[in-house]
């Protein structure tokens, strides 16, 4: 009797479901997992750069519109 290996087969769609199920169970337990300080502590950072990012889109889109309406004297 011969397996799937021997005859070059490739398994079958449960058969490969089935390793890949358990090889993502594998990689989940591999992962390091932040802590609650250092979630709070990135999602701190993030909306702090948003908001910097934020106002500086602000202050050029208002910059532009004074430029536009200075140079074209057409309003807002």
């Amino acid at each position: 009797m011969s397996t799937n290996v021997s005859e070059g087969k490739k398994p079958g769609l449960f058969a490969r479901i089935s390793r890949s199920i358990r090889d993502m169970r594998g990689e989940m337990k591999r992962v390091v997992w932040p802590t609650r300080k250092q979630v709070i502590n990135n999602t701190l950072v993030v909306i702090a750069f948003m908001m910097i990012a934020a106002l500086l889109v602000g202050a050029f889109d208002t910059i532009l519109v004074w430029l536009r309406t200075l140079l074209l004297g057409v309003g807002a």
